[in-house]
């Protein structure tokens, strides 16, 4: 009976030792949905300054042109390079297969001329970064932007813009994430003019998952949510909100509730036509292989569409798409003291 009451004692003991190991900084077990609390970057930079916004490039094997189109890629690539950025915002599906190291190889190679540059980058997870085990994928995407300090969701200040990068595979408005947006939403600085939303998956869009004219994708309802939260927002608020998503293979612009909303997904992975609604303030059959130059000025901005198609071998560049977005003047003023 004491040898039975012992043998308790010590199984008692071991309980509450691993329970104040896992207490132990470091010790905790942690959740694949976020393992550290999210961090809040800093770029110096003044404003005027300019970066560049794109996604879905799928960085893969050029031999394999299934994936998409290794050419495009390139130029793409070079051209941002070229134009000298502030920084990169990737609006996700970076490589083909999250967890194939080579495909992340070929994105160290390819995208070489920007750290050469030391040109920042700051990614959105995409469905196809996520691909394979889950934690692999992680862990080679977290060790290309080791700033990231493992946030799967995290913030960016730079001059007089702040941008909230979201992990659409977890819901934007419930969880940890959710109660980080909301927080950020409530304490956005006085001296910000804009706030840009950044994720994968487009809360407007013209394309269906039914794949007319060769593909696609429908806007699901928990980024119709998020648009709907945003758009309540921007009627009460002082800065203009900016969202680029991607996960459409093409270009799309849409304005609602005082929100401009772009799609930007015309990063390499292979480009389809969309069926656009009436309504939308961008119309065009054609597919649009891109990267979005957006310039910040105190007050107001420019993003730019700029289009690339090769055409024997050459790149020609187009910008078929642009607009003009400046804080309201009344909200301007306040800003400002008067």
């Amino acid at each position: 009976m004491n040898s039975r009451r012992y043998t308790l004692v010590q199984a008692a003991s071991l309980v509450v030792a691993a329970a104040m190991l896992l207490a132990l900084p470091g010790c905790t077990k942690k959740s694949s949905a976020q393992t550290f609390a999210p961090v809040d970057l800093q770029v110096d930079v003044k404003a005027p300054f300019r970066f560049i916004a794109y996604g879905d490039t799928r960085f893969h094997d050029p031999k394999d042109t299934d994936a998409a189109n290794p050419l495009v890629r390139v130029a793409l690539v070079q051209a941002i390079a070229e134009a000298n950025p502030a920084f990169v915002c990737f609006t996700g599906d970076i490589v083909y297969n999250g967890y194939d190291k080579d495909d992340w190889k070929v994105w160290d190679s390819e995208t070489s001329g920007w750290r050469e540059k030391k040109i920042p980058i700051y990614p959105t997870l995409g469905n196809h970064d996520l691909h394979g085990k889950e934690e692999v994928a992680l862990g080679n995407y977290f060790e290309r932007f080791p700033d990231l300090k493992n946030s799967r969701y995290y913030s960016v200040r730079a001059a007089n813009t702040l941008i909230l990068v979201l992990d659409s595979s977890l819901d934007e408005l419930t969880g940890r994430q959710g109660q980080w947006l909301a927080d950020k939403l409530d304490h956005v600085p006085a001296d910000v003019d804009f706030v840009f939303v950044m994720l994968h998956h487009p809360p407007y869009t013209s394309s269906s998952d039914t794949k007319l004219f060769g593909g696609g994708h429908s806007a699901r309802a928990q980024e119709q949510a998020l648009a709907k939260m945003l758009e309540e927002r921007q009627a009460h608020a002082r800065y203009r909100l900016v969202v680029f998503s991607g996960h459409v293979h093409n270009y799309e612009r849409h304005e609602h509730g005082g929100v401009t909303y772009f799609v930007s997904g015309g990063g390499a992975a292979h480009a389809y036509p969309i069926k656009r609604a009436k309504d939308d303030p961008f119309q065009s059959k054609e597919i649009n292989y891109h990267y979005l130059l957006v310039e910040v000025d105190h007050q107001q901005l420019k993003i730019t569409m700029n289009r690339l198609e090769l055409s024997g071998g050459k790149a020609v560049w187009t910008q078929p798409d642009s607009v003009n977005i400046a804080v309201a003047a009344a909200a301007a003023a306040k800003a400002a003291g008067q």
